[in-house]
């Protein structure tokens, strides 16, 4: 395939998170998806903001069932892949512990930026916008 063909990347994230990312986006002139790709380049190498190339578009729809299958698809075959063959239980029991895994360090990314913390008197997790 030559280098400069161009292939689709999805993820998913808050709806807080794309609203940032779309704000920072306007700021700069880009579109959504020049300004993922030149943000996950600028994390990787020196940072450029390359000249806008108008009028792209790429920016992903909301998930959908679908989508939501293939990304649990994707955590099966992650898990298969970086543990070998596995049994039911044992799936289950990986699957589990990475997603404690991404709870813990998401739970501890949000109270960083200080969007939740945790009140010892309503027994969990509180919005800090709710106070």
């Amino acid at each position: 395939m030559p280098e400069d063909d161009r292939v689709a990347v999805k993820t998913y994230v808050p709806r807080y998170q794309k609203e940032r990312w779309r704000e920072h986006a306007d700021e700069l002139e880009m579109s959504q998806s020049e300004f993922v790709r030149t943000m996950v380049q600028a994390g990787r190498s020196e940072f450029e903001i390359p000249a806008t190339s108008g009028g792209e578009t790429g920016e992903s729809a909301a998930p959908t069932d679908a989508g939501s299958d293939e990304e649990f698809a994707d955590r099966i075959l992650a898990v298969l892949d970086r543990q070998g063959p596995l049994g039911w239980d044992d799936l289950v029991d990986a699957l589990i512990d990475d997603v404690e895994a991404e709870l813990d360090a998401t739970i501890q990314r949000l109270q960083d930026e200080n969007l939740i913390r945790y009140s010892g008197r309503t027994g969990g997790y509180v919005l800090t916008n709710d106070e």
